[in-house]
């Protein structure tokens, strides 16, 4: 088992900046891909970025690519959300999420969910 906290969201003005951490427990916190989803009222959940067990491969949805950077700090058993240039349109609850895969996982493989943070950005 797994258990994962997000923290660090908030209300930004656009073009503004916040980083969500995700503080995982339970067990080994390095073994597993981790990543971070979206879902903003009225819409479906969708996939933000995600980060193999060791950061050295990761993956970000081209709605985001160039503006976030998703990392991970194994010591810390924390993984790292950092998003820049805000826009309206992020505004939704973010969650992070725990697959124990080797491969890119989808996201059925993710196994353990956080309870989300909500990220607000305004115009």
């Amino acid at each position: 088992q797994v258990q994962l906290v997000e923290s660090g969201g908030g209300l930004v003005q656009a073009g503004g900046s916040l980083r969500l951490s995700c503080a995982a427990s339970g067990r080994t916190f390095s073994n597993y891909y981790m990543g971070w989803f979206r879902q903003a009222p009225g819409k479906e959940r969708e996939f933000v970025a995600s980060i193999s067990w060791n950061g050295g491969s990761t993956y970000h949805a081209d709605s985001v690519k160039g503006r976030f950077t998703i990392s991970r700090d194994n010591a810390k058993n924390t993984v790292y959300l950092q998003m820049n240039s805000l826009k309206p349109e992020d505004t939704a609850v973010y969650s992070c999420a725990a697959a124990g895969t080797y491969y890119v996982p989808r996201e059925y493989d993710y196994a353990y969910w956080g309870q989300g943070t909500q990220v607000t950005v305004s115009s």
